[in-house]
């Protein structure tokens, strides 16, 4: 067993269906990278010059690689950025073994960086993603140059109340039921909803940002697997957080050794803002970025901010 393997059961993957095509902004870039047990969509933004160093950005659960489309041009000047969705996400199609825990999603990244040879990274990371790139930066820290964190899923003692639904989908037969009792829900129903939960103010989504939300939606809705990568996955979020010892994500996070920026949103409904400064005590080499108004998905919200902190953190390396 490898160091990025825990022992769980495995089960087979549904197959992927012919469905609608995922949405590519203007000056982006789609490919699929076959894997052994995987096949990821990738979605790049060509850099402004050759020779800068990869980027890699990891979604959050429910997400995709669409979620960084508002950052990655804003750094695409100083490094070659690359955004996949994870296993059962996206237009990623589910993983051969069913795997769907954190170490699962983290050995899928690691797969990918091995294939690519593109590490070591400026690994970036939002909510599970920011669980999935603790992992991968304490099991593998060649791979990781630095590691920008944004609202990540780490263990909390007293979860917020408003983020205990997103963890009952972790419930057997909470998703069916879930499922039946929104069936009528329209993509424009169901993306107010859950901009609602994630974002700090819904109402400075731009009627664009909206639309390619909602086709997001609706792509999702077509895929069969999709409530069932969603369930499995908070699984894997609330398994990992009964984890103890050396899989335990907080002992994880003290065996980083890459250079840290976390960002917290004072208005996340989901990772509560108090869990910033025992990240900030975790995290060996850390610097804190808080935003009183963002919610959850401050590379969203606030792109502008969290590049800014992001460049004050190469230029604190001195630009590698």
């Amino acid at each position: 067993m490898s160091s990025t393997e825990l022992p769980g059961v495995r089960t087979a993957a549904a197959a992927a269906p012919a469905v609608s095509a995922v949405r590519a902004a203007e000056g982006e870039e789609l490919r699929s990278v076959a894997l052994p047990g995987l096949t990821l969509t990738v979605r790049s933004r060509p850099p402004e010059r050759t020779g800068l160093p990869p980027a890699l950005f990891v979604h959050g659960l429910g997400g995709s690689s669409q979620n960084w489309s508002a950052l990655m041009p804003l750094l695409q000047d100083v490094v070659d950025g690359e955004a996949l969705d994870l296993p059962g996400f996206g237009d990623s199609s589910p993983p051969d073994d069913g795997n769907y825990s954190v170490t699962g999603h983290a050995r899928a990244v690691i797969r990918f960086l091995d294939a690519a040879e593109r590490g070591p990274v400026h690994l970036f990371g939002n909510s599970l993603g920011g669980a999935i790139a603790t992992r991968v930066a304490a099991v593998r820290p060649d791979l990781v140059r630095t590691l920008t964190l944004v609202s990540p899923a780490l263990p909390e003692i007293r979860v917020q109340r408003t983020a205990v639904p997103t963890g009952l989908l972790a419930v057997p037969g909470v998703v069916t039921l879930f499922a039946r009792m929104t069936r009528d829900w329209s993509a424009e129903d169901r993306t107010r909803g859950v901009m609602a939960l994630c974002y700090g103010d819904p109402s400075r989504v731009s009627e664009a940002g909206f639309r390619a939300a909602v086709a997001e939606m609706e792509h999702r809705q077509e895929l069969p697997y999709f409530w069932d990568a969603m369930a499995r996955s908070a699984r894997g979020i609330v398994d990992a957080y009964t984890l103890g010892g050396q899989h335990g994500l907080w002992r994880q996070a003290e065996r980083v050794l890459a250079p840290t920026q976390l960002v917290y949103g004072g208005r996340d409904q989901l990772v509560s803002y108090r869990m910033a400064r025992r990240a900030s005590a975790a995290f060996r080499d850390s610097r804190l970025l808080t935003l009183p108004d963002a919610g959850h998905v401050a590379m969203m919200e606030y792109p502008e901010a969290v590049a800014q902190a992001f460049r004050d953190l190469l230029d604190e390396l001195g630009g590698s």
